[in-house]
């Protein structure tokens, strides 16, 4: 995790209600589904969301926002654990959204408090806040928060400074000049008045906000292909593509990624970079629950590769699927691997594969071995249709990794038998079969590297 940061939210406070049960009938009168309720969770949304998520990354948090003087309005500090509260008076009443889930599978929603608001009160404290920040997030839900001239002059100064993301809101107010923006291609749309779909208007809508606003980059996020950025310094634009994520819930999603893109920003990561590592965190926070995981105690930390194949193994052992997994080490991806890691994945409905670490493959190949380190391994493997997912491990086997992944089935190139594989007596206390596939003579990593050598 990056150093902790003193991070500035300012933006519109909402509140959030998930009311969870499962619907297993209708109504006598009429086909109306009735939600056995289970359970009822409220958490601080809108700006909120991205303080909550802010402080559980580590930082030092703030949020500048307006409270109403309503009953759920005074609810909303207790919802905000470990978020330094800096907050004028909103003459509207405090907007919810109660979003209705059978079986997390989201069937309805309800909005309150959504009528014309009127105009926050601002303090000079709220200013002040803005004007001391490492890193500013404005979470525009456009509540007028933003409307108010001393605080945004508070941000066009910060922008001059330090890092200011600013996620825009279809009813909000422009953004100010020099920050970085961070419009969904809808809010694209709308600010933009471009039309069209994907990449080609996503560019063209990402160059008009740019020269529109004056802003330092503009970063179009595109949903389940990525984000798309542009600055003033190139002229071309940058698409960086995000991996797949099943059956994701997307609440909370633009939040996760301009908070993300701020502290990259702020620790020093250029544009570039800090677009790939808010897509690959946003990412995560979408395979590992989204917003309905905040509440859940913080993960054991693992890396990123190894968390997502194992939520692939709950998914597909959840459906009544069959995992399947190999092994090795993958130094150069030649056909014969191809091949391999095509006729495992045909033996199931996932194929996990289980990768030695660097260290592991220098005491099983020698010094000078990798040839590729294991996070360019991982991600020539992840980038190959027939793998699901991958895990590595430091150990000269892998069967610690197996009791990990646990497979039904675990695939061996070549001609092995079971006395070899000390893998084959593992598999098979939970019932699970150790096979081989063909093996493919000729394709080895130690002959492409001589190859290599010969003509190098």
């Amino acid at each position: 995790m990056s150093a902790a940061l003193k991070a500035v939210v300012v933006g519109d406070l909402l509140l959030d209600v998930d009311v969870e049960g499962e619907v297993q009938r209708l109504t006598p009168y009429a086909p109306v589904p009735v939600l056995d309720v289970t359970r009822e969770v409220r958490r601080a949304g809108g700006a909120g969301l991205v303080a909550t998520m802010l402080v559980r990354d580590g930082h030092d948090v703030t949020l500048v926002t307006a409270l109403s003087d309503d009953e759920r309005g005074a609810s909303l500090p207790q919802l905000l654990e470990g978020v330094r509260l800096v907050a004028g008076r909103s003459p509207s009443p405090t907007p919810v959204k109660t979003r209705i889930r059978s079986v997390e599978q989201p069937i309805a929603r309800i909005d309150e408090g959504g009528g014309t608001p009127g105009a926050p009160e601002v303090s000079a404290e709220m200013v002040e806040a803005v004007r001391s920040a490492d890193l500013v997030v404005v979470a525009d839900y456009g509540r007028r928060l933003l409307e108010d001239p001393a605080l945004r002059e508070a941000l066009i100064e910060a922008a001059a400074r330090t890092t200011v993301v600013w996620d825009p809101h279809p009813r909000g107010t422009a953004p100010v000049p020099g920050v970085v923006v961070t419009p969904n291609l809808g809010e694209a749309r709308t600010f933009s008045g471009v039309e069209g779909g994907g990449v080609p208007f996503a560019d063209e809508a990402a160059l008009s906000l740019l020269d529109g606003w004056k802003a330092a980059a503009v970063v179009v996020t595109m949903g389940a292909h990525g984000a798309l950025l542009r600055t003033a310094a190139h002229g071309l634009p940058m698409v960086i593509a995000a991996d797949a994520v099943a059956e994701a819930d997307v609440n909370g999603a633009g939040d996760r990624f301009a908070s993300s893109l701020a502290v990259a920003l702020a620790g020093g990561a250029t544009p570039v970079a800090a677009v790939q590592a808010a897509v690959r965190i946003t990412g995560d926070y979408l395979a590992t629950g989204g917003v309905l995981a905040l509440g859940a105690a913080t993960p054991a930390a693992l890396p990123g590769a190894d968390r997502d194949a194992l939520a692939v193994v709950e998914r597909v052992r959840a459906a009544g699927g069959t995992v399947v997994a190999t092994g090795g080490c993958f130094d150069l991806l030649h056909a014969g691997h191809a091949r391999t890691l095509s006729a495992a994945r045909a033996l199931g409905d996932c194929l996990i594969v289980l990768l030695n670490s660097d260290d592991s493959v220098r005491r099983l190949k020698g010094a000078e071995r990798p040839l590729m380190t294991q996070n360019d391994r991982v991600d020539l493997l992840s980038a190959l249709e027939v793998v699901d997912g991958v895990v590595v491990f430091g150990e000269d086997t892998p069967v610690e990794a197996i009791l990990r992944v646990r497979p039904d089935i675990w695939v061996k190139g070549g001609d092995y038998d079971a006395a070899d594989l000390p893998e084959a007596a593992v598999i098979k206390q939970w019932g699970g079969r150790a096979v081989t596939v063909p093996f493919f003579p000729g394709r080895s990593t130690t002959s492409l590297a001589a190859a290599i050598q010969r003509v190098s």
